[in-house]
């Protein structure tokens, strides 16, 4: 597939690039500075392109003619606020450019421990980035609310880097545990779950979440 992925200069971001040059598709990684993705230029099958994901001008014209865009964008700390607003850039862009496929990277915060109670909202969540899972939450919406074949991806409560081992349980909008009662699951494998639901689309519309 031709693929363009925004946010590609983040620990997420980077694995996600990784697994799909790793596949063999052609991807187009958009960021605001070159310069921090110079050590990858000249990867069979990855071009690089400056853009802005807050300008759903700049978001049309790299995704023109592609067949799937996937954001793991995220913001600086302290500046939360601009995940919705990328949300409503990105869709209003990807529509502009002609691409219907939209996979996002989102936050566990959203995801519910049991019934009616989010994991945002349990006791335990951090406090420090409370914010950043009420923003996600936020862009979720507005994915909802969009006409796209969108999918929002959530990870386990605590995402790292690890093994790609490509063994992992996948859920829907309750978060995964073991028999631990820990949520848990490698930046590495997280790719490998995004990419395979990239190659056969399982959740169009919806949201869902992989752990081990």
């Amino acid at each position: 597939m031709k693929i363009v992925i925004f946010g590609s200069t983040g620990t997420i971001g980077k694995a996600i690039l990784t697994e799909a040059l790793r596949r063999g598709h052609e991807v187009t990684a958009v960021v605001r500075n070159i310069s921090k993705l110079e050590g990858q230029a000249g990867q069979e099958g990855l071009h690089l392109l400056t853009g802005d994901i807050l300008m759903p001008e700049s978001i049309a014209r790299a995704v023109e003619g592609k067949d799937l865009v996937i954001s793991a964008y995220g913001p600086q700390f302290g500046q939360e606020d601009e995940l919705p607003e990328a949300a409503r850039s990105l869709v209003e862009g990807v529509k502009r450019g002609g691409v219907r496929r939209l996979i996002v990277v989102g936050g566990a915060g959203g995801l519910e421990v049991e019934p009616g109670v989010l994991l945002m909202d349990t006791p335990e969540f951090p406090e420090e980035i409370r914010p950043l899972a009420r923003a996600h939450n936020e862009a979720y919406q507005v994915y909802s609310a969009s006409d796209l074949l969108w999918t929002v991806m959530s990870p386990a409560a605590i995402i790292e880097p690890g093994k790609r081992t490509g063994h992992f349980r996948i859920g829907t909008n309750r978060l995964v545990t073991d028999e631990r009662d820990q949520s848990r699951i490698s930046i590495e494998d997280y790719a490998v779950a995004l990419l395979d639901e990239a190659e056969d689309p399982q959740f169009p519309g919806t949201r869902f979440t992989v752990a081990y």
